[in-house]
């Protein structure tokens, strides 16, 4: 049996995680949030599957565009007035602190703790978005608009292409 038959050992074992995939039940309504939440997703997904030699720049890469995307909804958050801003940005403190502390074990060669890492943060992203970016979209929208985001998801896995967006909902209807 030749090598490409088996599975790499510098790969996670065959107990690896389904890799976060976007969805379009992640999409809030907000084209901005939304694009930075599938670049992000793509990244997680990008650390998931990393092979050793890539684990470090594809952690990197997740934290850089976290920090970025992080700042936006901060400042949105602050600007706006968001009654929860203060759980919301403490969440973002908190992953970020834990991307970057597992970031300087990696680079002392511990692989595993960035393995469970990439597992963990699939799992959390989705949730963070479908609640408490979800409640920001919704903020937001009412600020802008009257009215929250009506976001109709197709049940399919294509993302935006397959969805409508945009229509809002007065408030109080």
């Amino acid at each position: 049996m030749s090598g490409f038959e088996q599975t790499p050992p510098t790969l996670m074992n065959a107990t690896m995680p389904e890799l976060l995939a976007w969805s379009d039940s992640m999409s809030l309504g907000h084209p901005r949030l939304d694009d930075e939440h599938q670049r992000l997703a793509a990244l997680i997904a990008q650390f998931q599957k990393a092979l050793d030699d890539d684990l470090q720049a594809a952690l990197k890469a997740v934290l850089d565009e976290a920090t970025a995307h992080f700042a936006v909804e901060n400042d949105l958050m602050t600007a706006t007035g968001f009654p929860p801003r203060e759980c919301h940005i403490k969440e973002h403190e908190a992953v970020l602190g834990t991307l970057r502390g597992v970031a300087e074990r990696l680079a002392r060669g511990e692989h595993t703790v960035a393995r469970r890492l990439s597992a963990e943060v699939a799992a959390w992203f989705p949730a963070h978005v479908q609640h408490l970016d979800s409640a920001l979209s919704h903020w937001l929208c009412k600020l802008q608009h009257g009215g929250k985001p009506v976001v109709l998801h197709t049940g399919g896995d294509k993302g935006r292409e397959r969805q409508r967006r945009h229509d809002v909902v007065p408030a109080g209807a």
